[in-house]
């Protein structure tokens, strides 16, 4: 039997093994079953289990916990898109001041930690370009 194609699977388990390298050991980095795929009526029984457990629509696919910051990770294949119920979690997290991220390639993934400030072991390209394009800065003698 062939294997179905599953391009967010396939980066969602690169992306997990690029940041438990590149972030501390003490970080955490967790993917919260969301849903549930079972099609008829044994799905929708278990995904109603899920929601009155706790399960929030939209929840990204990926949250980082690390020295005090908090990242949401949500993994799109390179044409797929965000449902709304994914657009108004973004919206409440960002308003709740913590980050979020679309990820669609491993840069995606690493630029986003630099982008909120996660210390990493890596240093991303184009965090590297920035800091050669910025002139240093001289103090007086």
């Amino acid at each position: 039997m062939k294997r179905r194609g599953t391009p967010e699977a396939d980066l969602q388990r690169a992306v997990v093994q690029a940041l438990r390298f590149a972030l501390p050991k003490t970080a955490i980095i967790h993917h919260c079953a969301n849903e549930v795929t079972e099609p008829g009526p044994r799905g929708a029984k278990r995904q109603a289990i899920l929601v009155g457990m706790g399960v929030h629509p939209g929840f990204a696919d990926l949250i980082v916990l690390c020295d005090g910051r908090v990242l949401f990770l949500e993994l799109k294949s390179l044409k797929g898109r965000l449902s709304p119920s994914q657009e108004t979690f973004r919206d409440a997290v960002q308003t709740q001041g913590h980050g979020w991220a679309l990820v669609r390639s491993l840069d995606d993934a690493l630029g986003a930690l630099v982008d909120h400030g996660f210390v990493t072991r890596v240093v991303h390209r184009d965090a590297a370009q920035r800091q050669i394009a910025r002139p240093a800065r001289r103090t007086a003698p």
